[in-house]
């Protein structure tokens, strides 16, 4: 018989307003109190979006969950401003939270670093003497470098710096191996994370960190508008080069009474809206490609309601949007990778072989060709991308996962 414990849960990133690794700190320590007592420690600027969120919308998960807020001195962090410096103080404060929980005196039987985190960055947690869960953790592969041409060369020299600093001196430092060694139970986001962690685990699972609530899935009538969507910031990561460029390979070739019915929705803003903009324009889509800011989740869903399918050829190894999608029983066309490629099976949409520039995007302008040109077909993935949600992709399904890991810890 199981038994309630009380699970210390460090959460750098918690925001119930917010999607991406806001939305999931917010989830599953939510989730996580569905089954056990659970004591959550933010940063203290999540404190007002908490405590607000909870006031309006308040749930019987709630009397097993108290938030706790930690933040270092302003004179320590007062160099950080939004994105910049944020993985420096990331292994600050979880430097910093370990000195916190011993002079707040919390009494707890396992302690769980949630999320903000990949196979590069340290926690300090299993220093506190008690079972350590680590996890999901993320990992993505180095973006190919044909994949990084349309964008400007500093891009890449940033990236391969950074990628040296994080996997390099950071993921094969003797903090990072403690802390694996000394780890109860880790779980990785994708098959791809077991493989380059420096240290082999004791217990190991997988597990993806995104997941999402369930909006509904409206009827569909493709015969109205033929919408491709595609969500996400504006950066090389995300690939959205490879979504205007498969577009168009796949808009031109229609006839102009179809191309009056097809049109690309691109929703979310970053540095590199400029180049995207004059990409479109110059591959004759300018006309049929929307780019829209970013928005309130609660508008985006209403856009991926109408859309007929999620375009999302992103080299990162999450991504929160594809479970979204799913759950609108949009099919996905992305790429055959450690992320939204496992994502997804056959029923639910096309992972994309990884080739040369022309030829990926040959691909996957030939995979929405099919979705288009195939009633039955897209009617058939969108009820297979709806029940891979329901069957993967539920927040339920996280709980129920993470329960059976703490009930597995003496």
């Amino acid at each position: 018989m199981s038994r309630t414990k009380t699970i210390l849960a460090s959460a750098y990133a918690v925001n119930p307003y917010k999607g991406s690794e806001d939305g999931m700190g917010w989830n599953f320590v939510l989730q996580i109190a569905r089954f056990q007592k659970v004591i959550a420690i933010t940063r203290a600027n999540n404190q007002a979006s908490i405590e607000q969120y909870m006031e309006a919308n308040p749930k019987v998960e709630y009397e097993n969950l108290q938030f706790l807020y930690f933040d270092l001195p302003k004179w320590m962090r007062f160099w950080k401003k939004g994105s910049r410096g944020a993985m420096l103080y990331y292994w600050m404060w979880q430097r910093g939270i370990v000195g916190f929980i011993r002079k707040a005196g919390i009494d707890f039987d396992i302690v769980h670093n949630v999320n903000f985190h990949n196979d590069w960055t340290i926690s300090y947690l299993h220093q506190l003497g008690k079972p350590f869960v680590w996890g999901p953790v993320g990992h993505h592969p180095l973006i190919p470098s044909q994949f990084l041409a349309p964008f400007h060369k500093s891009y890449y020299v940033k990236d391969r710096l950074a990628w040296l600093v994080k996997h390099y001196f950071w993921r094969f430092s003797p903090s990072f191996a403690n802390a694996m060694k000394s780890a109860t139970y880790v779980i990785g986001m994708n098959h791809s994370v077991r493989s380059v962690l420096p240290v082999v685990p004791k217990n190991y699972g997988i597990m993806p960190s995104v997941a999402t609530e369930d909006f509904g899935c409206a009827a569909f009538d493709p015969k109205v508008k033929f919408t491709v969507i595609s969500a996400g910031r504006l950066v090389p990561l995300k690939g959205f080069d490879l979504t205007i460029q498969s577009f168009a390979d796949f808009y031109c070739k229609l006839t102009p009474d179809a191309q009056a019915k097809t049109n690309l929705l691109i929703i979310g803003q970053g540095p590199e809206l400029p180049l995207l903009q004059k990409m479109a324009s110059e591959v004759g889509v300018g006309a049929a490609v929307e780019f829209i800011p970013w928005m309130e989740r609660k508008a985006l869903m209403g856009l991926f309601q109408n859309a007929s399918c999620f375009l999302f050829p992103s080299h990162e190894g999450a991504g929160m949007v594809v479970a979204e999608a799913l759950s609108f029983g949009l099919p996905v066309v992305c790429l055959d990778n450690c992320g939204p490629g496992e994502f997804i099976c056959e029923s639910s949409g096309f992972a994309v072989p990884i080739g040369n520039y022309d030829i990926t995007v040959s691909a996957l302008a030939a995979s929405l060709s099919k979705l288009y040109q195939d009633p039955p077909l897209l009617e058939s993935m969108r009820n297979g991308a709806r029940a891979r949600f329901e069957t993967n992709f539920q927040w339920d399904l996280r709980g129920a996962q993470l329960n059976k890991i703490y009930q597995s810890i003496s």
